[in-house]
């Protein structure tokens, strides 16, 4: 495949590219604190963006990037943004993939298998020793981009822990981490952490506009995707709001399930060309027992992914006794998915014994 036929591991379908992105929305605390060390001049060699994965991470780190590059002055009023006008030079190159002080470490493609690897390997990372060289000569700052930092194999963690422990001057790695505690102790603990949190339903909205998505259903929409753009994105392109509604009917019907309704809605998980839909019906499950869960807790949410998902999950769960039942239920239920996917269990099958675990659950609830 040609450089360009390959697919990017950091870009989400349906969605532009992190470093095309023009707004971050709903990481302003995240921005301000990269911008007060930044003007005190307390910057660090390392930067840890964290956070759920779709929430912006990715955005801004290219902005970031994209902001040191460019070493650009304050804007007419003094203040200090991250915001740099895309017709300087430096943000042209880096809109263009090719600045020659920016390195990118992802997945790399396996002309073996004609597939992206699962991880990130040591080679990615041996190669910003080139980088550093190179880029030494054109002075300026040199950053590095590594998304995601928790892909990274063990070899790969310890060589860029080097760089951490010895940065060249004028290096800023920026590492990308939809989960840091799966990152090896000292790279956190060399590294100033920004953490990005799940938008607010009218930052999710603004973001979703901005990428070219509306829906019909903003508010179940942006209950469902938790904050998330990418999840947004993932559930409207997917038909995943249709999907959920089909799950509030089915259980509906609880303590009893439809074994006839059950039994359509695993089968159209089933045969080839599925394998989206069952991945998104596994999640979902997933999802709404969680909230049954929650709402035993905390009460019924305010807004409903579904119509009547809101009295559903009241009857589901009146208390807190029952809240702890569905609670366990989600813990072995998202077991039974991780397991089933990696031993390619039947997706008729799981999803079927996933819904009778439910349909059980809400069977001893109601009896206590």
């Amino acid at each position: 495949m040609s450089d360009d036929t390959i697919p990017e591991p950091d870009r989400l379908d349906g969605a532009p590219h992190p470093r095309e992105t023009p707004v971050l929305y709903g990481q302003h605390a995240a921005e301000a604190a990269f911008l007060d060390a930044f003007t005190a001049g307390r910057m660090h060699s390392g930067w840890l963006i964290t956070g759920p994965r779709g929430v912006g991470k990715a955005t801004l780190a290219w902005k970031i990037a994209t902001f040191l590059l460019a070493d650009a002055p304050p804007d007419m009023l003094g203040e200090v943004t991250l915001n740099v006008s895309p017709d300087h030079p430096d943000a042209r190159l880096v809109q263009s993939g090719a600045h020659p002080r920016l390195a990118l470490i992802r997945r790399p493609w396996d002309e073996k298998t004609a597939k992206l690897r699962g991880e990130i390997t040591v080679d990615a990372v041996r190669n910003l020793k080139h980088f550093f060289q190179m880029s030494a000569t054109d002075g300026g700052r040199r950053v590095v981009i590594v998304d995601a930092a928790d892909e990274m194999n063990r070899n790969a963690a310890n060589a860029i822990l080097k760089e951490l422990e010895e940065p060249p001057a004028g290096a800023v790695i920026l590492l990308v981490a939809h989960q840091p505690s799966r990152l090896l102790p000292t790279i956190r603990s060399r590294c100033r952490e920004l953490r990005c949190g799940p938008l607010s339903p009218e930052d999710l909205a603004r973001a979703l506009a901005q990428a070219g998505h509306r829906s019909d259903n903003a508010a179940g929409l942006a209950a469902l995707a938790g904050g998330s753009v990418g999840d947004a994105i993932r559930l409207l392109g997917s038909g995943g709001l249709a999907l959920y509604a089909d799950l509030v009917r089915l259980f509906g019907a609880l303590p009893r399930i439809d074994r006839q309704a059950a039994l359509a809605l695993a089968e159209a998980c089933s045969g080839r060309g599925a394998e989206a839909r069952f991945g998104l019906t596994l999640d979902l499950i997933d999802l709404f027992v969680a909230r049954v869960a929650r709402a035993g807790l905390l009460g019924a949410p305010d807004t409903q992914g579904a119509a009547g998902e809101a009295l559903l999950l009241a009857k589901l769960a009146p208390d807190p006794r029952a809240a702890q039942a569905w609670a366990q239920l989600q813990q072995d239920l998202s077991e039974r998915s991780r397991h089933g996917r990696a031993v390619n269990l039947d997706p008729a099958a799981l999803i079927l014994d996933m819904i009778f675990k439910i349909e059980e659950t809400a069977q001893g609830v109601a009896a206590a």
